[in-house]
């Protein structure tokens, strides 16, 4: 019993964790991986072991970064100034205190007020700051990407070791 109960738990924590896909206010990759922990350590860790478990701790290590860099790198790529790319990784943090719409356009403002600082270029501005935006989509998208590579990773490993 108290092992179905775990494992339901574990179910509850990943489908939280594909939710904060697209929920700011939830931790994707961490709470994806503490519901597989979770789902390992009620089979005893008889079938997901270290190994596995290392694995996924890193996937999910990957994501968070992922989320954190995109939109500076997106910035930089784009010819922003170092301020411009500090922004933008400002702006992403500070965003996630505003829900969706704080994420979606606080690094592309906190790249625009960090080129304005270093060049009084409105066009430059704007491009860091579109830059910073399409990096977060891609980050969005390596974030999705690695939580389900954790997901199928976990599960292909179940499956094999308990054939």
């Amino acid at each position: 019993m108290t092992t179905l109960l775990l494992l339901l738990l574990a179910v509850v924590l990943v489908l939280l964790g594909l939710a904060g896909l697209i929920l700011p206010a939830l931790p994707a990759a961490p709470l994806i991986f503490s519901g597989l922990l979770l789902a390992a350590w009620a089979e005893d860790f008889a079938y997901v072991g270290w190994r596995t478990l290392t694995a996924l701790g890193g996937l999910a290590g990957l994501a968070m970064l992922a989320d954190f860099v995109a939109g500076a790198f997106g910035a930089k790529h784009f010819g922003a100034t170092h301020r411009a790319v500090i922004g933008a990784a400002i702006g992403a943090v500070v965003g996630l205190f505003f829900g969706f719409l704080g994420i979606l356009f606080g690094p592309f403002l906190g790249a625009v007020a960090g080129e304005l600082t270093a060049r009084n270029d409105l066009r430059a501005a704007g491009r860091a700051g579109i830059g910073a935006l399409i990096g977060l989509v891609l980050g969005v998208a390596a974030k999705t990407a690695l939580a389900f590579t954790m997901i199928g990773l976990f599960l292909l490993v179940r499956i094999l070791a308990g054939s």
